[in-house]
């Protein structure tokens, strides 16, 4: 199939293009930074994702994975409108199967920056309008919101030994997801998956179950 990735340059968009190739798909990378990933069957735009220009004219994309972010840095521009012009672009016609939004779990809980939070639950509702929008083609729609993942993006506090206390006993399982392990739930969401939709998957490793009760013993 006809695979669109963006922010593909490292992190957890690296890894799915990765996924991806391994199956035997192919796959079309987007990212204002250049890849390091080499393979026949995939091509890389340097292009950053709010450049409506400069995006890449791909017809009959069949699945579409929004993954291109940040935290703290234009976060409504790059996070929640660059990806409805991606998804406005390549998404919505006849052949799609599949578009994927990488959310984020503080899009659930809200404890992250203002606008990084505001970006991603705003993802959270397109999500649902496009799932509705696309239902017309047999396509599904539905956004995976990671918790915490082993990222150059979260490097500040990974390298933190006190920090990374402080995370880990807020996190259930006592640690974070590999980007790898992202790649295998976007691909179950959208290649295995032909029936969810509109929903959004939350993985993070316990995290938003976590809470602290304090009572007499």
């Amino acid at each position: 199939m006809k695979i669109l990735i963006t922010g593909t340059a490292q992190g957890i968009g690296r890894a799915i293009a990765l996924k991806f190739l391994e199956e035997g798909h192919t796959v079309y990378g987007i990212d204002r930074k250049e890849s390091s990933i080499s393979h026949e069957s995939y091509t890389h735009f340097l292009c950053d994702v709010r450049d409506r220009e400069r995006l890449p004219e791909l017809d009959g994309v069949e699945i579409l994975i929004n993954n291109a972010g940040t935290q703290n840095e234009e976060d409504i521009d790059i996070n929640l409108k660059a990806l409805i012009g991606i998804t406005e672009k390549y998404a919505i016609q006849q052949k799609i199967r599949s578009v994927l939004n990488i959310g984020s779990a503080s899009a659930h809980t809200g404890a992250e920056f203002p606008e990084y939070c505001a970006s991603k639950g705003g993802v959270l509702a397109y999500t649902k309008n496009v799932a509705m929008r696309v239902a017309q083609f047999g396509a599904t729609c539905n956004s995976l919101d990671p918790g915490g993942v082993l990222t150059p993006l979260n490097e500040c506090v990974m390298n933190d030994p006190k920090l990374w206390a402080e995370i880990m006993n807020e996190t259930p399982l006592r640690r974070w997801a590999t980007p790898e392990e992202m790649a295998d739930w976007a691909y179950f969401l959208t290649v295995t998956n032909k029936f969810c939709t509109g929903q959004s998957i939350l993985v993070d490793g316990g995290e938003a179950i976590n809470y602290h009760f304090v009572w007499k013993e």
